[in-house]
């Protein structure tokens, strides 16, 4: 059956969701930006971002690689069909390479003569500062020119600036929430393994062991945060016309037969 029918009323059928993560389903996704590349990529990322931090060419190659594949995935996973300019995807892409390794650089800089831990945990410090930056960058159009809101049969009925700020909001959130237990413990983990006998007795493992180590506590993480934190927000969300702002009312209830509730794809 293609509707539910309940108490007289006619649902339309969810199972088989129209929209896809950034895109309309049917348009094939670009296969670095799927979340399904987000563990396998991160993983490796991240093991270099936990690895590099100590010097100044590592910190600049490890979040200039991260930042790249960080825009890959946020255009990907955009709202719907919300377009962006090549100078607003540049210019996005360079604040968020930039804000991240300006932080790191400067909590380095910080942290020098501190405990270990302290600077192992500058990574995860400059990455939600990059992911602040850059996912609200990305996809500032949403916000200057509102997300679509559509009705229960997929037909476009207005846009919203407010539920575009939300929606860049959640998935800020969802992203640096994804990132924090991986980046917090995969370090805590390592500077205990760095101070024990074993370790420090054996140079072979100071040189060669930090990479792998970290690298797969990374992946071990990222398998249980991705779909986690993906699924803290609803991608496709609906909200009552009536908290929608005063212009986008007046524009959706002055069509036939309006509807009660619209629907939007906050993205991923």
């Amino acid at each position: 059956m293609s509707n539910l029918v309940v108490d007289q009323k006619v649902l339309p059928d969810i199972s088989k969701p129209k929209w896809d993560q950034g895109t309309y389903a049917g348009e094939k996704m670009f296969f670095l930006g799927r979340m399904s590349a987000q563990m396998p990529g991160n993983m490796v990322i991240t093991g270099m971002l936990l690895s590099l931090y100590r010097t100044f060419p590592g910190v600049v190659f490890s979040h200039w690689i991260n930042q790249s594949f960080n825009a890959v995935v946020n255009y990907t996973n955009r709202s719907g069909n919300s377009k962006a300019t090549n100078e607003r995807l540049f210019v996005s892409y360079c604040c968020a390479t930039g804000g991240a390794m300006t932080a790191a650089l400067g909590l380095n800089k910080m942290v020098k003569n501190s405990h270990g831990l302290a600077a192992r945990l500058v990574p995860f410090a400059a990455i939600a500062l990059a992911n602040a930056i850059n996912i609200p960058m990305m996809r500032s159009n949403e916000v200057t020119e509102g997300m679509e809101l559509k009705d229960e049969n997929d037909q476009l009925v207005g846009k919203s600036r407010k539920m575009a700020v939300l929606s860049i909001a959640q998935v800020t959130l969802s992203r640096i929430a994804m990132a924090m237990p991986y980046m917090v413990i995969t370090p805590i983990i390592m500077n205990r393994i760095t101070q024990t006998a074993y370790y420090r007795t054996r140079p072979w493992m100071q040189k060669y062991s930090e990479i792998p180590i970290q690298t797969f506590l990374a992946g071990l993480g990222l398998y249980f945060t991705t779909p986690l934190c993906c699924a803290l927000f609803p991608q496709k969300s609906c909200v009552e016309v009536s908290k929608l702002e005063e212009n986008v009312q007046k524009e959706i209830l002055s069509r036939p037969n309006p509807p009660k509730l619209v629907y939007y794809n906050k993205g991923l």
